[in-house]
């Protein structure tokens, strides 16, 4: 699956779940969304590092399952902002990160 396609999916599926729990679509509700979703992503590799409070370790296997789980969940509004704002990500990334077309002066 590309990112167009992921990105699309991945849409969907959050648009889905803000109807069901009646929240509006908005770019800021996105953006504090993504902010809140960055915090867990935080909090999940302080604790996969052993870096918070030992109350809350647990096993390197389920720390790096819910890393994944809070990473994916960043990258999945990122894609759903990109989608909301009109942004085509794929070639923003080519442009910055890979050709570095937009770094050249």
């Amino acid at each position: 699956m590309d990112l167009k396609q992921l990105q699309q999916k991945a849409s969907r599926v959050f648009i889905n779940n803000l109807k069901k729990d009646n929240i509006n679509l908005t770019e800021d509700y996105l953006i504090l969304k993504l902010t809140e979703e960055l915090g867990e992503f935080v909090q999940s590799y302080l604790i996969h590092k052993k870096m918070s409070r030992s109350v809350k370790f647990i096993s390197k296997r389920e720390s790096k399952k819910e890393l994944a789980k809070e990473l994916s969940d960043v990258l999945g509004l990122v894609l759903v902002i990109a989608k909301t704002i009109n942004v085509d990500l794929e070639k923003s990334l080519v442009k910055k990160w890979i050709t570095q077309e937009w770094l050249k002066k």
